[in-house]
């Protein structure tokens, strides 16, 4: 559970740190150069610890979690991230929990108690409805890139905890990353050819993070944590995220939060204890 906890941690980082990024790069050439880069750091790993090629049967596998947690969440939440604030964003990623339960459910076989469902469920409506609260009743495109986003990562969390029982959880997002680095290489020239570069400290900064943190330090802590606490328990520690993300919006973008938030988080909070609780 610390583990997926200190994941977590990692990943509450990632949208601050994704608009610093959004400073220096349009949002194709970050997402484009976060994989690079991940993908090089991990592929080092690979190389030094002399790890063997997995097995075929765990490329589809692999496959999955590189387009989930390594294309599709990254590119979707950055293009959202444009026209949404960063504490808005998280609110809504909040509800990655709540789908990450579904798709393990579907994916292993695994039938969480009807306690673990409603709490779940709970704080997926405390997210729910803070979210359309602050949007003033309706959703945005920036929404819609979310909700998309949170299925996509879903089915990457999903696919590499079941992974990350067999093989050690950094071997899981460094073979994803690897296997994503031609497709990332590739959309690093395109769009670095028609999107400007304008570099700043935060940018640097925020690119940095993104990959060697959130990308790479964060899914091995993720997933490490998963193969030990089961996909469906780890995912409800994620309702923790969008509270810490909060707090960064504000330390580090000067963001400003609404009455709203602090009621928010204490039902959230609730909501984790009450999950982590139930058995299987």
């Amino acid at each position: 559970m610390l583990l997926a906890l200190l994941g977590v941690a990692a990943f509450s980082l990632t949208f601050p740190s994704t608009a610093w990024g959004l400073e220096s790069f349009g949002p194709w050439s970050l997402v484009a150069l976060r994989g690079v880069l991940a993908a090089l750091i991990a592929g080092a790993f690979l190389l030094a610890g002399r790890v063997p090629v997995p097995d075929r049967r765990h490329w589809a596998g692999l496959a999955v979690v590189g387009g989930g947690v390594v294309v599709g969440f990254p590119l979707l939440t950055t293009l959202a991230l444009r026209t949404s604030t960063t504490s808005h964003a998280a609110v809504v990623v909040g509800l990655l929990p709540l789908t990450t339960a579904a798709f393990a459910a579907l994916r292993t076989g695994r039938r969480p108690s009807r306690a673990f469902w409603l709490a779940a469920l709970a704080g997926a409506a405390v997210v729910l409805g803070y979210t359309v609260r602050e949007s003033g009743g309706s959703l945005s495109t920036g929404d819609m890139y979310l909700f998309g986003a949170l299925l996509v990562c879903a089915a990457g969390y999903t696919e590499g905890g079941r992974l990350a029982a067999v093989m050690p959880g950094w071997q899981v997002i460094g073979w994803a990353l690897v296997l994503c680095l031609p497709l990332a290489a590739t959309g690093a020239v395109t769009a670095l050819a028609v999107e400007p570069v304008r570099l700043t400290a935060h940018g640097a900064l925020g690119l940095g993070w993104v990959a060697a943190g959130s990308t790479f330090l964060g899914m091995y802590l993720w997933y490490r944590g998963m193969a030990s606490i089961g996909i469906a328990r780890a995912s409800q520690l994620q309702l923790a995220q969008p509270l810490l993300t909060l707090v960064w919006s504000v330390l580090l973008l000067g963001e400003e939060l609404s009455p709203a938030a602090p009621v928010a988080a204490a039902g959230v909070l609730m909501c984790i204890a009450l999950t982590q609780r139930a058995r299987s």
